[in-house]
């Protein structure tokens, strides 16, 4: 009774006494437990990221600013018709911010094509393994992307063998960085295995790819070339003893604008007796090609020494003046085995050999060289001799033109002849693409006289007369500004060309 009246007048609900044996039966093991479960989620609040800290509604720092709300852009989404825009929230989800858009997420859409990315003018068999194809690809695509090509062989389904692709692959762009929206391009195909061997037939199939890395389904197909069964004539790569059809090809250039029926007449006049009977001339017209040029031309593609090709399909692909580089590329491997010399030059442009020499031992001389060039002698297009005697209603453009210009010491263009069996692809002034070297020392052996602006010149090409400067001053006169020397080579030989025309085609009216 001494104890509850103490602890009655302690004001206290235990008493002193008593304490030790109350702690002894307190079981401390749950305490600890809920003081180390405090302690972790203490220390994982801690370390939440920083930003998260802020963006909640529980922030330790009620007055912190929010983080600014994104900016509502008024513009054409993906959204449905009838949905309503608004700016997302700072508390949205990443998985509702892609069930429902914003304003933000813009649309690209495309309309119409810039460039094709691949344009086939001409595919060819090279050899027993390999194969080239030539076109046009879209120019800024090579510029700034990496497209690329793969080859396949595929057998006629009567045939025994299977599909095979290409061991290597590879393109080349020859033009030079010439192009305009399209640039020319000539891949490459080589085989492990000889396609069509079994000469059952089969095609040559190209698939051309946007970029590294590509799907498949951003690729184009398509069938470049096809052999018939029994079209494919292996001895014709094979057998040493085979010999070209052709001593002597010519490739030229597009054909475009207003040409001289005339100009063109003499031009093939003359080349044709230069190169011989074994040589055959290759024509593409751009446009060119009207009636007095084609009347001009139709003898001798009678005769069997020219081709003319309608190529007036590429004014839809704007390249390198009429895509002079695709011509010349498809004419190299339209042709490649089919002569032994290859010559790339214009209409206004005479092969001509100094010396008195033949042309066939000229390029006996060349044989060593897959390529060499030809030096350039630029001649006057108005300068002619003053002759009251003279007709020059007889006579044709090249033998009145006789003054060539004699500044030295500047680089002007050459053209060039290739054997073009070993050649992959080609330019206008000359190839980089060649097994075996090039010279270009042929100035003593080798030239070409040309007549620039005379080509288009339909009437009289003679607009200004001079007379003969006597060999006192050099053989030399000046005008404008220009020095000329007196050079009548050509004309020496215009009585000669007549009469191999007349003798080989018969008169001629343009």
């Amino acid at each position: 009774m001494r104890k509850d009246a103490a602890a009655a007048g302690n004001g206290a609900g235990i008493a002193a006494g008593p304490a030790p044996a109350l702690l002894s039966g307190f079981d401390l093991k749950p305490f600890l437990a809920a003081l180390t479960v405090l302690t972790l989620v203490a220390a994982a609040w801690q370390l939440r990221p920083y930003q998260s800290v802020l963006a909640s509604p529980f922030s330790a720092c009620p007055n912190a600013p929010l983080p600014p709300r994104p900016l509502a852009v008024h513009a054409k989404t993906a959204s449905a018709p009838n949905s309503t825009s608004t700016s997302s929230s700072s508390f949205s989800t990443p998985h509702q911010q892609q069930q429902a858009p914003g304003p933000e997420r813009r649309e690209f859409r495309a309309v119409g094509s810039a460039a094709a990315l691949f344009v086939q003018m001409g595919a060819y068999r090279g050899g027993p393994y390999t194969f080239a194809v030539v076109g046009l690809a879209s120019k800024p695509t090579h510029v700034y992307g990496k497209p690329w090509f793969r080859c396949e062989w595929e057998p006629t389904t009567t045939s025994s063998s299977s599909p095979m692709r290409a061991a290597k692959t590879y393109h080349m762009l020859p033009d030079w960085g010439y192009g305009r929206v399209y640039t020319v391009v000539v891949v490459n195909c080589t085989f492990a295995a000889e396609p069509n061997a079994d000469n059952a037939g089969g095609r040559l199939v190209l698939h051309a790819y946007h970029g590294p890395p590509s799907p498949p389904d951003r690729s184009e197909r398509v069938v470049a070339l096809e052999e018939p069964p029994g079209a494919y004539d292996a001895a014709a790569f094979r057998s040493p003893h085979h010999h070209p059809r052709y001593d002597y090809l010519y490739c030229g250039s597009s054909l475009y604008g207003d040409l001289s029926g005339a100009r063109v007449r003499e031009w093939m006049a003359y080349h044709a007796r230069l190169f011989g009977p074994r040589s055959h001339f290759v024509f593409h017209d751009a446009g060119g090609v009207g009636p007095a040029v084609r009347a001009a031309l139709e003898p001798w593609v009678r005769a069997g020494r020219a081709t003319l090709q309608d190529v007036r399909a590429q004014a839809a692909y704007d390249g390198w003046y009429y895509n002079q580089f695709l011509v010349v590329n498809d004419c190299l491997h339209r042709y490649r085995h089919a002569a032994k010399w290859t010559f790339f030059f214009d209409v206004d442009e005479y092969i001509f050999v100094p010396g008195g020499r033949k042309l066939e031992d000229v390029l006996a001389e060349l044989e060593p060289y897959t390529q060499f060039t030809i030096e350039q002698n630029p001649m006057s297009s108005r300068l002619c001799v003053r002759d009251p005697r003279a007709n020059y209603s007889n006579q044709w453009g090249f033998e009145k033109l006789v003054f060539r210009n004699s500044i030295t010491g500047v680089r002007r263009d050459r053209k060039y002849a290739i054997q073009a069996k070993n050649a992959y692809a080609t330019g206008v002034h000359m190839s980089e693409n060649v097994i075996g070297n090039t010279t270009h020392k042929t100035e003593h052996l080798i030239r070409y006289y040309h007549y620039h602006n005379t080509i288009n010149v339909l009437g009289e090409v003679c607009r200004e007369f001079v007379s003969i400067p006597p060999e006192a001053e050099g053989g030399r006169i000046w005008s404008e500004k220009t020095p000329w020397y007196y050079d009548d080579s050509m004309k020496r030989v215009a009585d000669a060309v007549r009469e191999f025309e007349r003798k080989t085609i018969g008169d001629v009216r343009v």
